[in-house]
């Protein structure tokens, strides 16, 4: 009797939990609890599985990028070098040049001829320089225009796919 007052008592659409009823209910919410917050825990630690990847891509990359960038830059070195050893050895031969002439007339064809030839000399060579230099900016780039274009295309995606 005292429970039917009680239930009388309580506002209309309010239930109320019987012994028998009780501890069953209180389990399967339990249960559901459980399940949800394993199934959020577990797609949290799979979100961060894959942030650790895809860092762990990002730091290959930036790694690939510089080795690529050390390595043009040693072969840019060497090809200056090269260039300037050449240019060297060009003066060298002129002034040799410069120093057997007989005549004013004789100096100024050989000054003339070595002025141009290093002119020519060094504007091929610069373009060459400047050619692989941007073959070096480009190849050097690749692998981290490959991982932003990879971050598109992975966070481009809604999150539910």
């Amino acid at each position: 009797m005292a429970s039917e007052a009680a239930a009388a008592a309580m506002p209309a659409g309010t239930t109320t939990m019987t012994t028998e009823t009780g501890p069953t209910q209180l389990g399967v919410t339990m249960e559901k609890t459980m399940e949800q917050v394993t199934k959020t825990a577990d797609g949290l630690f799979k979100a961060a599985e894959e942030a650790a990847e895809f860092s762990r891509g990002n730091l290959e990359a930036v790694a690939k990028a510089t080795q690529l960038y050390v390595a043009g830059v040693q072969d840019l070195g060497k090809q200056t070098l090269a260039l300037v050893q050449g240019l060297t050895d060009h003066t060298v031969a002129g002034a040799k040049a410069l120093g057997s002439v007989k005549s004013l007339k004789e100096a100024a064809e050989v000054q003339a001829s070595f002025a141009r030839t290093a002119m020519e000399k060094s504007f091929a060579e610069t373009a060459k320089l400047q050619e692989a230099a941007l073959k070096l900016a480009e190849a050097s780039f690749a692998p981290i225009s490959a991982r932003m274009t990879l971050a598109v295309e992975k966070f481009s995606k809604p999150l539910a796919a």
